[in-house]
């Protein structure tokens, strides 16, 4: 367990809050492996019928904590836990709702792509600069996106880098609706609320129904996550996530 994940039960909704807001939300391997167990827990639990994922004021999620992309890239080992949080989402047989104020890059966008309804609020902008920081798309984004998104909007999004706002997203159909942030909590819970109250049967049914098999799905994380490993140690990766890290440090 982590302090930096916080898992409750409101009735039926479990909710899994990200909760490091000095580093806007950028997640670690603990995070991640907590994560995973409450998603595994609450698919476990009759008592759970819908997943919650919310981050903090102004902060979904910055994305992986890239001091531990560092440790690999060094020629350290790990990670894991990213891979095996990343099969969960694929996995997960109840819906999942999000609520994203703010920032939300890498994971903190492409969990969504994941999430059955997803709610955002205006100042939230959708980036994943993976190719930036020579890696690849990562969480089934490189099937999920061009699904979603279109083969153009996939590759704005996942190749230019190009920052999607909260509108561009509900009409991309990356997202649900766009609410104000003192209304973002409220709107998720709601939502939540209505899905927990459906026949559990029948929603798993038509859930299934609407996402088709997950094979394809979990083998592209696999070869995603082949590519991601392998970009990682590379000459080029190494020098773009040691600049960026150096911005970091002199801003």
């Amino acid at each position: 367990m982590t302090d930096h994940i916080l898992v409750e039960r409101q009735g039926a909704i479990q909710i899994i809050r990200m909760n490091r807001p000095d580093k806007k939300n950028a997640l670690t391997r603990a995070m991640y492996a907590t994560m995973s167990a409450a998603l595994a827990e609450g698919d476990a639990d009759p008592a759970v019928r819908v997943h919650v994922f919310l981050g903090v004021p102004g902060a979904f999620s910055s994305g992986n904590d890239l001091a531990d992309f560092m440790v690999i890239a060094t020629g350290g080992e790990g990670g894991t836990e990213v891979w095996d949080f990343l099969m969960a989402l694929a996995k997960v047989e109840k819906p999942i709702v999000s609520g994203v104020d703010g920032i939300a890059v890498g994971i903190g966008t492409t969990i969504n792509l994941h999430c059955d309804l997803t709610f955002a609020t205006p100042r939230t902008v959708f980036r994943t600069p993976f190719v930036d920081l020579g890696l690849v798309p990562e969480a089934g984004s490189s099937l999920l996106a061009p699904r979603i998104l279109g083969q153009q909007g996939a590759f704005a999004l996942l190749g230019l880098g190009e920052g999607l706002s909260a509108e561009r997203a509900k009409a991309a159909g990356l997202i649900y609706e766009v609410v104000e942030e003192g209304a973002l909590e409220a709107a998720v819970l709601e939502a939540a609320g209505q899905i927990a109250a459906k026949p559990p049967q029948a929603l798993k049914i038509a859930r299934d129904l609407m996402r088709g098999s997950r094979e394809d799905l979990v083998a592209r994380i696999g070869v995603e996550s082949e590519h991601f490993r392998e970009r990682l140690k590379s000459d080029e990766a190494r020098a773009a996530l040691t600049a960026f890290m150096m911005r970091k440090k002199a801003g």
